[in-house]
């Protein structure tokens, strides 16, 4: 039995990346203290890495480079971002941090007019400039090779001055316990002072990323008006969500057609 929960694991970490060890006991059906014994082989002899309360594959422990992750799971992330859009309307303004899924999101407002949009992404800026009247601020900074996004103390600063209607982040784990989270500090500021710009703060995320531990903590459930996402989240983040108060928004499958 070991030996077929050991291909278990690495087939949902192949899947996934990184999983924690409370999802693994789930989803196998057996307790904490069994998904332990069984990782520990495999983390001996260099299949996964181990993180706080969680295991990853060795060359996808961080985040995978921009493009391929706009690749990765793009039917539901477009579900997402075309039932976000859908809530936004022509002449409103909207604050949106560099991610796959805000960039789909991006993409998904090019029918909408006269957008006031600010963000620290030079591919959602280039999207959304000089189309429909928009008028598009873009935060200075350090250019990311990886991203073509701007971090740092000026990025902050900038985006400080702003007030919006619509604040939306995207993220890369997603825990009952521990929040929002993601790989990179710098990210991880500047997207906590995203959320706190918007009179709706709005975390948007495909299903992969439930369960899953960042490194760095942007904010706990409670940090955001609303989570929009594919899929049902597991019942304990959707039970802490709820303690929250945060609403929990899931798209249809139609919505990415």
């Amino acid at each position: 039995m070991p030996s077929k929960r050991h291909g278990e694991i690495l087939r949902l970490l192949h899947e996934e990346g990184t999983v924690t060890i409370a999802s693994l006991a789930d989803r196998l059906g057996v307790s904490l203290e069994t998904v332990r014994r069984d990782v520990k082989p495999l983390t001996s002899d260099g299949s996964i890495l181990k993180m706080h309360g969680a295991v990853g594959l060795p060359s996808i422990a961080g985040e995978a480079p921009f493009e391929r992750r706009m690749r990765e799971n793009a039917d539901a992330k477009r579900a997402i971002a075309r039932m976000v859009a859908a809530t936004i309307r022509d002449g409103e303004s909207i604050m949106l941090d560099t991610g796959t899924t805000t960039s789909f999101l991006a993409r998904e407002l090019l029918g909408h007019r006269r957008l006031t949009v600010v963000t620290n992404s030079s591919d959602i800026a280039r999207t959304l400039a000089t189309v429909n009247g928009n008028k598009v601020y873009m935060a200075g900074g350090e250019l990311r090779s990886d991203s073509g996004a701007a971090f740092g103390v000026s990025a902050i600063e900038f985006v400080s001055r702003f007030s919006v209607g619509h604040a939306v982040i995207s993220t890369g784990a997603v825990d009952a316990v521990t929040g929002v989270m993601d790989y990179d500090l710098e990210e991880a500021e500047f997207a906590r002072m995203v959320l706190s710009r918007g009179q709706r703060s709005l975390v948007i995320t495909d299903h992969t990323k439930f369960g899953r531990q960042g490194l760095v903590q942007v904010c706990g459930l409670d940090g955001f008006s609303e989570l929009a996402t594919d899929r049902p989240p597991p019942r304990a983040i959707a039970a802490a969500l709820g303690d929250a108060g945060a609403r929990l928004s899931i798209a249809s499958s139609e919505s990415a057609v």
